[in-house]
């Protein structure tokens, strides 16, 4: 971002402004403010042209005031556009004041006391000058500022001649932020001047050596640390570390020092970018960095089971950082951020988009006054209560969220709905077991020296909570520098020789420092491999309007003590998603038992009409049909039947190993019960349009049936089904699969959505394998139906129920063609599905075994036809083949006939005789008798006419050959 400074000598003042005019309020934004004299405005993101350009400035825009020289802000040095278009504190002016040289503030080897003003040192301030102990001052013990001038010269202090004395100095340089955004020298100053105190009186701890300390306030501003930086560095003595505060500063430092061969402690620094050593190599820190949330909160994560966060972040380098840190420990950690958004200053879409994705668990990382922004769209959007929590950074005030902010519509009270049972984590600063640390002191013990020896109430002295962090860097330096020294009767370098081209002195630091590991008053005190403090965190929740400790983490360890006091609005932690329960849809069981009855009874029939017509094969009706054939019949029914009970069974029943055992059962039996089934009664029909729709060239084979061909073509129908099953099983073996339908919502109030799944035989080219199976299946059943249709009025001896045969076929047909495509398509609803095709299985074999068997039994039992082949043999006469039998009732019909024909001519051949005697007896009246021939014959007459040789006996005699 780009920061502008715009200086103008002599700007016109609003009246009772000092230096602020006034803008007008606009729904635009607010009006452009001009700088005070002898200063400027910084315009953050704008370029020197784009201000000249613009008249407003939009809402939450803020501007910092700046003044040159020897110059400081008095009043507000940030303004913020209010949504009425006005800037926040007009009423107060901002200034440009001169002010006196700060040199003053600082005495080397000696301390120095403003009084009658604050900091920086303005008119009517005054110092008191004292030094160190083995110093004695030179100069003035007091000068007074005036018009931008001390009354007095700055003195010095002068090291005293005592034995004392005889110790080496070592120098330390510091920065400490007396003022600016973070004030934390404060505190962490008087921290660091007690260790130096507490170090130089231990003998065991460089007794060579004395510790001193150089320092400058900084601010918190690079620009003026940069100014000090150099002083320290440029002037005599030579510093041997240098100790710099917050983070802004902490990185200019530590990018300079490496040229210097120093070695950067720092006290106050939290950036996580801090923790690059390619670029900070020599750069160390007792103040943890922003990061060690991250383990704790991935602990937390683990510890409550969630697997699925989202995060939303002020667009800051500190929290970008911080969450990327976060994503990838995460992810190490198999936990996935599903969501991530960033805001501004306006959190209003961000928080929606939360809403939207159905985020549950979220970090928030931002500053304590976008908090209040973010929390009041959360109570708008409804983002909080038992199915959400929220993960937040513990150094907000206690009570942030019930200040006044005007910068948000929302009560105190609907903060406080929003932000309750939230979870904070938190650097644990202070030892919390309050056991003695290497300064022989407690934590408490700790707290009660400081508080003495500050000017303030801790709670208005700024880096109060750091000095803990501060008194032991010292404490880390002291520790290192003597191991480095050869402290303790080892070994060591000369700190003395120390200059800023000696490498190797600083290297020994380095290592020394690195491996550094002692118990100090803000706890155990470590560094990682990137330099940072290793630290305890603290864990908190708001509960009730207050927070609670309810744990700690030591990262260093993996270690977390829990005191079980969490609570959660819903009694128990939320699940970090909406809990999807993965439900079957199982087949209705009494749809299963009414139709397996069914099925049972089918199977009681066809096994009552196999052992009927295997008892009356000798019966020569029951040898007419082709019994062999209606057995396959009743056979293939029976295993069609039986496919209903694999065909109902789900998970409901089975395991999940067991169901690819249950498809193949499916398969087999309704396909070779089809077979047998289906392909005998085709058969049948098949032959009989074969033998008894042609003419002339067909009259042999309906003499004679060679039923062995019969039996090869069922053979053939059969083996053909067995062949594809098996190549199909082999290559695409049939396996479990689950059909997922849309999530349903249930009625109870509960965070839970229910995914109903459905169980199904599949395999990876079903479809390819159904096409070829119901491809030559629907080919069969269209040409029985034709074959049936072809041959309805054909009648024959040898298949004598073909037409029930046909019937059967019909029925089998309609109803395969139409279940097959409604099952299909019905597939998605287990029910109707399994309705369709068991009652389909069920209807065509009770049909098959009822329309075959049925009118059988009823012949023999009504008609009483249960003679054997060879008693009726005995009675004709004729052979025990069914040929022979054939032959020796067409002859004794063709001989009733004949013998009627017989009994004709008899009555014919009696009236000729009747006639002939008549006319023997007139004609013999009319004539006398001839005489005899003679030759001695008898007498001769007249010959006799043709017509009455017919008459003959010989031709009589031949009617009865």
């Amino acid at each position: 971002m780009l920061l502008l400074l715009l200086l103008a000598p002599l700007f016109l003042r609003p009246p009772g402004a000092g230096g602020a005019q006034t803008p007008n309020a606009t729904s635009e934004g607010c009006q452009i403010i001009h700088p005070p004299w002898e200063g400027g405005i910084r315009y953050r993101g704008l370029t020197r042209d784009q201000v000249k350009a613009i008249n407003f400035l939009p809402v939450d825009y803020e501007i910092e005031y700046v003044c040159r020289g020897e110059r400081e802000v008095v009043g507000p040095k940030v303004r913020k556009c209010l949504a009425n278009g006005s800037w926040t504190d007009m009423d107060t002016p901002s200034r440009c004041v001169r002010i006196c040289s700060k040199s003053y503030l600082i005495l080397e080897n000696g301390k120095v006391f403003l009084t009658g003003g604050d900091l920086p040192a303005l008119d009517g301030a005054r110092v008191d000058f004292r030094c160190d102990p083995d110093f004695h001052l030179v100069g003035g013990s007091r000068s007074v500022c005036s018009q931008g001038q001390w009354s007095t010269p700055k003195p010095h202090c002068q090291v005293n001649r005592t034995p004392h004395s005889e110790r080496r100095a070592v120098y330390i340089g510091a920065l400490f932020p007396m003022s600016g955004g973070w004030p934390g020298g404060q505190a962490c100053q008087p921290a660091v001047e007690m260790a130096l105190e507490d170090v130089n009186s231990r003998r065991d701890i460089l007794p060579d050596y004395e510790l001193k300390l150089i320092h400058h306030d900084s601010k918190c501003d690079p620009g003026q640390a940069t100014k000090y930086l150099y002083e320290l560095l440029y002037n005599d003595p030579i510093k041997i570390i240098l100790m710099p505060g917050c983070s802004s500063v902490s990185t200019l430092v530590a990018e300079a020092a490496r040229m210097w061969n120093l070695i950067v402690l720092s006290y106050g620094s939290s950036s996580p970018a801090l923790s690059n050593r390619q670029r900070f190599p020599t750069f160390f820190r007792t103040h943890p960095s922003a990061t060690l949330h991250n383990p704790t909160r991935v602990k937390l994560f683990e510890k409550w089971g969630w697997k699925k966060i989202a995060t939303i972040q002020q667009t800051t380098e500190v929290f970008t950082s911080t969450l990327d840190d976060l994503e990838e420990r995460v992810k190490e950690a198999g936990i996935e951020i599903t969501f991530r958004q960033s805001f501004f200053s306006d959190p209003a879409v961000p928080v929606k988009n939360l809403k939207r994705q159905d985020a549950r668990i979220i970090v928030g990382l931002f500053y304590e006054t976008e908090a209040r922004k973010v929390f009041c769209e959360v109570y708008k959007e409804r983002l909080f209560g038992k199915k959400y929590v929220w993960f937040l950074i513990g150094w907000y005030a206690d009570n942030w969220f019930k200040i006044y902010d005007p910068s948000i519509n929302c009560t105190v009270d609907e903060m406080t709905e929003a932000v309750e049972g939230h979870i904070t984590t938190e650097i644990v600063m202070l030892n919390p077991a309050n056991t003695r640390s290497i300064s022989n002191m407690t934590s408490q013990e700790f707290v009660e020296k400081l508080t003495k020896r500050l000017k303030r109430h801790p709670e208005e002295t700024g880096g109060f909570q750091e000095a803990p962090l501060a008194y032991d860097a010292i404490w880390a330096l002291a520790l290192a520098l003597n191991k480095t020294s050869g402290g303790g009767g080892r070994s060591g370098v000369r700190l003395e020789d120390f200059n800023y081209n000696n490498q190797t002195i600083t290297d020994q630091i380095y290592r020394a420092m690195n491996s550094s590991s002692f118990e100090g008053v803000s706890g155990h005190v470590v560094f990682d491999a990137s330099g940072s403090r290793m630290a305890w965190t603290l864990i908190e929740q708001l509960q009730g309007g207050s927070y609670k400790k309810i744990g700690y983490y030591d990262s260093t360890k993996d270690d977390l003590s829990w005191s079980k006091t969490d609570k959660w609005i819903g009694g128990s932690p939320p699940a970090d998603q909406t809990l999807v329960i993965k439900t079957f849809r199982f087949l209705s069981q009494k749809l299963f038992i009414s139709v397996s009855v069914l099925s049972s009874l089918g199977i009681v029939l066809a096994v009552v009409c196999l052992s009927f017509n295997i008892y009356n094969s000798h019966v020569r009706y029951i040898q007419n049909s082709q019994p062999n054939l209606n057995n396959l019949t009743a056979v293939g029914c029976s295993l069609a039947l039986a496919a209903v009970f694999p065909l109902g069974l789900d998970g409901h029943h089975i395991g999940r190993s067991q169901f690819p055992f249950v498809c193949q059962a499916r398969l087999w039996l309704l396909g070779l019960g089809f077979s047998l089934g289906y392909g005998s009664m085709f058969t049948k029909i098949w032959w009989v349009h074969t033998v008894f729709t042609k003419k002339e060239e067909k009259k042999e084979w309906r003499k004679t049936l060679e039923p062995w061909k019969l039996y090869a073509t069922v053979g053939l129908l059969v083996g053909m089904d067995v062949l594809t099953l098996a190549i199909w099983q082999i290559v695409d073996p049939l396996h479990r699969t689950i059909e997922t339908f849309a999530k349903e919502e249930p009625k109870e109030d509960i965070d839970v959505s229910i995914l109903p799944q459905l169980e199904h035989c599949s395999s990876k080219k079903m479809n390819t394998w159904l096409g070829i199976f119901y491809g030559y299946k629907g080919l069969l059943l269209l040409l029985g139906i034709f074959l049936a249709y072809e041959t309805k009025s054909v009648s024959t001896e040898k298949i004598n129920d073909h037409r029930a045969v046909g019937m059967a076929i019909y029925n089998v047909a309609v109803l395969c063609l139409i279940t097959a495509p409604v099952t299909m398509i019905l597939s998605s609803q287990q029910d109707a599905a399994f309705a369709f095709a068991s009652l389909a299985i069920v209807f065509s074999s009770y049909i098959t075994l009822v329309v075959l068997f049925v009118p059988k039994m009823r012949r023999l039992i009504t008609r009483g036809e249960w003679q054997s082949e060879a008693q009726d043999t005995m009675k004709t006469g004729s052979s025990t083949n069914n040929n022979e039998e054939e032959k020796s009732r067409l002859l004794e019909k063709e001989n009733r006939e004949l013998e009627k024909i017989i009994a004709e001519k008899e009555e014919r051949v009696s009236e000729l005789r009747h006639q002939l005697q008549s006319r023997q007896q007139l004609r013999s009246r009319r004539h006398p008798p001839t005489p005899p021939d003679p030759s001695g014959g008898l007498p001769r007459g007249p010959p006799e006419p043709p017509d009455r040789l017919s008459c003959d006996g010989s031709r009589v005699h031949l009617l009865y050959k």
